[in-house]
């Protein structure tokens, strides 16, 4: 059998259509990989716990990382690779500094996604009623979603609940009222579900104006 040469080894096909070395095809694999990892963790990760994700020795991902950095470099991109010691990290360019202070101190304008929705929703029908109450009916913790409509004064704590703990009673506000249009809570099951939208965007309006955003 004739022995197998790097001229005779087949050549990994390049989604441009440009055929690549094995090798040169693996590392690419390999550098898109340590990208996608930097991206999701969001800070730096230590160049041992890259290896054993990429399942390449320590040297490897060394060399993956530097290849990595060096694309950075030679790209038009806001990105970098930094070294910080045995750690890597992805981090924007100096240079791009105050383009994120901008969109930093930028106001957000409020969002009543889905998950608010369905969390206002649970506490108008079902007021007063606890957290507790509400992440049962959900079955998520729901801290966050409570929190946010309490922000937007659509949500505000209107006791406690006689039992042992005494937890909070969470109802609605005048200003919920206000936002969707509506002079009491009476008129809730008038309510005509397709017109939910119509109020969500109501409301994310009334809230933007008093927010003065």
């Amino acid at each position: 059998m004739a022995e197998e040469t790097a001229e005779s080894r087949p050549y990994h096909e390049d989604p441009s259509g440009q055929d690549r070395a094995p090798e040169q095809a693996d590392m690419d694999i390999l550098a898109a990989a340590l990208e996608s990892i930097l991206f999701a963790m969001g800070d730096s990760v230590p160049i041992a716990e890259i290896a054993r994700a990429l399942c390449v020795p320590e040297e490897r991902a060394r060399e993956t990382a530097d290849l990595l950095a060096e694309r950075y470099r030679k790209k038009d991109s806001g990105l970098i690779l930094n070294w910080l010691e045995d750690e890597v990290q992805l981090s924007t360019k100096p240079e791009m500094n105050e383009y994120l202070i901008r969109i930093a101190s930028e106001p957000k304008k409020p969002k009543l996604t889905p998950t608010l929705m369905e969390t206002l929703s649970i506490i108008a029908f079902r007021q007063p009623v606890t957290r507790m109450e509400v992440e049962n009916i959900r079955g998520v913790n729901s801290d966050f979603a409570i929190s946010r409509l309490v922000s937007f004064d659509l949500v505000q704590e209107v006791g406690r609940k006689e039992v042992p703990g005494r937890p909070l009673l969470f109802g609605t506000t005048q200003q919920f009222l206000r936002s969707f249009g509506i002079s009491s809570l009476e008129e809730l099951p008038q309510l005509d579900v397709s017109r939910m939208e119509v109020f969500k965007e109501e409301a994310e309006e009334e809230i933007t104006s008093r927010l003065n955003i």
